[in-house]
Formats: structure tokens, sequence, C-alpha cells
């Protein structure tokens, strides 16, 4: 007999293209992985349109704003007024995807720290947890966020993949850890960086239709697949599933405010 248990997705954009094609499937299974919280961070200022065209009875979606860091330009700084519009907004949970991104291009480095910036002093004026990109940017990710942290900034280092000691920088400023597929890869080193870090500040999330866990990696991700992630993590931390499921659901709801 299966013992319930209750998963939250932090970070899923379920929006996207690539989940539309059987999209009510999707939410079917992630039903039946007993997850029925869906966290939907924006990657343009367009993606909050599409987030209000998702619906389902059984499933709640919490909406976010931003810009990813890779879809930052030279004209970015013009949508300042209409992001912190959409950021203020009540069904507006949270600040992002926001962050750095120095894998991809390094073209609009200085426009993607501004906009990062202005998403923390949004996150900041409008008590809002901000949801962080990170890429080859560690450093100064954590130098900018530590500069902008003015003790009312709560937040989410999507995709932590640092070291230990980044690990306990960034929950130090006030961050929690976003967990997803990369734990269960073999050669990530993430199984050896987990235990030592505090459960309280972790949280699951699976970034679809990215970085699907073992053994989908390669393949469209979804939702239901937290719960492999959360079973690695039990696995990692000598825990049970119930336990980390508890456990991450209690800190998501709480970085949230998700009652």
């Amino acid at each position: 007999m299966q013992t319930h248990i209750q998963l939250i997705d932090t970070h899923c954009h379920l929006y996207h293209d690539e989940l539309q094609v059987d999209l009510n499937e999707v939410l079917d299974r992630a039903i039946q992985a007993e997850v029925k919280t869906i966290l939907l961070p924006a990657i343009t200022l367009d993606s909050i349109s599409l987030m209000d065209k998702l619906n389902h009875p059984e499933i709640r979606f919490g909406k976010m704003a931003g810009i990813h860091p890779c879809d930052v330009d030279a004209q970015t700084h013009q949508a300042e007024q209409t992001l912190e519009y959409a950021v203020k907004l009540n069904d507006i949970i949270g600040v992002g995807e926001t962050g750095l991104d120095y894998y991809w291009s390094t073209e609009f480095i200085k426009e993607q720290q501004r906009s990062f910036r202005h998403h923390c002093q949004l996150a900041s004026e409008f008590d809002k947890p901000i949801v962080i990109h990170n890429r080859n940017s560690t450093d100064d990710m954590l130098q900018i966020f530590s500069e902008e942290q003015d003790g009312r900034i709560q937040g989410v280092w999507h995709c932590f993949n640092g070291t230990v000691e980044e690990g306990l920088k960034a929950i130090d400023l006030g961050l929690h850890l976003g967990i997803g597929g990369v734990l269960t890869y073999k050669n990530s080193g993430l199984d050896a960086t987990i235990p030592k870090l505090p459960l309280d500040r972790l949280i699951l999330e699976t970034d679809s239709p990215y970085l699907s866990p073992v053994p989908h990696r390669g393949k469209r991700n979804e939702p239901s697949y937290i719960r492999l992630i959360a079973q690695k993590m039990a696995e990692v931390l000598g825990l049970t599933l119930q336990e980390v499921a508890q456990i991450t659901t209690t800190n998501a709801q709480q970085l949230f405010k998700l009652t």
C-alpha cells in the first residue's frame, strides 16, 4: 500500500511548447506522482499570459514574473517598468527567473547584472521570493546578491550544483537551494554535497522540460519526475521518501508563502 505524500515542483516551465503536446496526460501523471503544486518561473514577460491558460481542478499553479538572463539584451532595461507592474500583481508569488548566465553568451554581461539587480530590488520591495539562475557565474552571482541583500530578500538558487562552501554561503545570504535532476547524474558530485547542507534549506524542482533525472536523462522532463529526485535525495541522506517529501514541501510552502 502506497503511503500518501505531498510533493511540490518549485520550478517548472509547464507553459513551454514541448509540454503542450500532451499536457493533460502530463498533469495526470503529476497527480499520480502526488505532485499537486507546480510553481512557474517566467522566461520572458510574455510567459505570464501563457501561464494564465493553465488550468486543472486538482493542481495549484504559482505564477512568477521575471526575465531569464539568456533573454536579456541591450533593450531589456526598457521593460523594467512593465516588470515592476507584473511583480506587484497579487497572483504573482515570486520574482524570476533571473540571475546570470555566462555559458551561452557573454555579450550582455553588464545588462544581465543590471537586470539581476533590478529583480533583487523588486523582490525586496514587494516581499516576494526571488528565483536565481546561475551558470558559469557563481562568484558574480553571489557577490551581486550579497550587495543587494538588505535583509529582506528570500529566494532560491535554482538548479544548485555548487560546492558545499558555495551552498553554505548562499544559505547564509538568505537563499534556499533548488535540487533537481542533476542530483541523479552519476558524476555531478551533488550526492556528496547534499548531506553536508542543512535539509531545511533544500527544495525540489524539475526545471521541466529541461534536465530530466535518470532514467529519463536526455528526454523531455515533466513534473511527475520530481518523485525520482525526491527518491534519490532520500537515498543520499539515508531518509525515507516520506521524510524528504514532508521536509522539502514544508520548506517550499514557507519560502513561497503557500497556505
